[in-house]
């Protein structure tokens, strides 16, 4: 696995608290930009190239994660959730607590089957009814380390799955960042053209709106990820993104709610796969948003596409993705931008 691909995937930074994995962002695109600066909302964004036309590229590098919210007095720490997280994927899973202290592992606990009757086993188990462990036997010892309001990140984890299928911690959105990086790196257009890593996503778009507002673009593409359709359970009606077969360009998302894909930017996106020979899928969304749902809304409106990564497992501990696929989303974002910016 890459060596920036799997720093940027372990990097701690839910909504809010982005600080570490902007700066690994930031220090990269200094490498390939001529400016670079981190915003008052925590966005980074970098621009590369001369031209009549603003192009934005976005990626938000916030990832879901949990916040302590009450000790109680044996130790154990309460939490809330930021971000969409399922509460059945909560159980069991190790933790790190970021505190101003130093990181301090735990392990979310909840009440055992052995000992619920049988109306508790029917009722779905909430996160309100969990605590997360940090092996501290009273609430004195558990203020030795850590405090009310510190954020709470999953395990960090990353690596080869099986030949070109990767895995890790946060892949929504951090491929997506890491994409936006490799980008930049490669592109060469007659255009002003600026990557921005979007900061809390999760939690309102609210990065990508600032940031839009501030760059006021001609043209937008939100790189992102999105569910795939190739595990049990999930029908191809429901989703027919695959891994392995090429990048997603979403046309519509929510149902409407969020992104409809400009027609034009549809079909140049369409277009320029087709004659760059980069394989794709037609993805449409009934479900979930991408930050190009708020950048189309900027000021008087900005045409704007989204090219969507598969991936498995997104909003949990670890996800799944195919690394050709992330290639791509690349190889199709550079052509896309060299296609506008003419």
């Amino acid at each position: 696995m890459d060596a920036l691909l799997k720093k940027i995937l372990e990097a701690p930074g839910i909504s809010g608290y982005e600080s570490q994995v902007a700066k690994i962002i930031y220090d990269e695109l200094k490498k390939s930009c001529t400016e670079v600066q981190i915003d008052n909302f925590g966005n980074v964004i970098a621009k590369k190239g001369k031209g009549k036309k603003k192009i934005m590229l976005a990626a938000h590098m916030d990832e879901i994660g949990l916040m302590v919210k009450h000790i109680t007095k044996e130790g154990f720490l309460y939490f809330i959730k930021l971000g969409g997280i399922d509460d059945r994927i909560l159980p069991a899973q190790r933790v790190i607590v970021k505190a101003k202290k130093g990181d301090c592992v735990g392990i979310i606990g909840a009440k055992p089957p052995h000992l619920q009757k049988e109306e508790e086993k029917k009722k779905p188990l909430k996160y309100e009814d969990m605590f997360i462990d940090i092996g501290c036997a009273s609430k004195e010892e558990a203020q030795e380390k850590v405090e009310v309001g510190d954020v709470i990140i999953f395990e960090p984890n990353s690596g080869v799955l099986n030949g070109k299928f990767y895995y890790g911690k946060a892949i929504d959105n951090r491929i997506g960042c890491f994409a936006l990086i490799k980008i930049m790196e490669k592109l060469e257009a007659a255009a002003e053209v600026y990557a921005v890593a979007t900061t809390q996503e999760e939690v309102g778009l609210k990065g990508a709106r600032t940031s839009a507002f501030k760059i006021n673009p001609d043209y937008a593409i939100a790189i992102d990820t999105n569910v795939s359709g190739d595990t049990p359970q999930i029908t191809e009606r429901e989703s027919c993104l695959k891994l392995g077969q090429g990048v997603g360009i979403t046309i519509i998302e929510a149902s409407g709610r969020g992104l409809i894909v400009n027609e034009k930017i549809k079909n140049l996106l369409v277009d320029t796969a087709k004659q760059n020979k980069i394989k794709y899928r037609i993805d449409v969304i009934e479900g979930g948003m991408t930050d190009g749902a708020i950048i189309y809304m900027n000021r008087e409106g900005v045409p704007s596409g989204v090219l969507s990564i598969p991936s498995r497992y997104i909003h949990s501990p670890s996800g799944v993705f195919h690394i050709d696929d992330l290639d791509a989303a690349v190889e199709l974002a550079v052509k896309a931008v060299e296609a506008l910016a003419k």
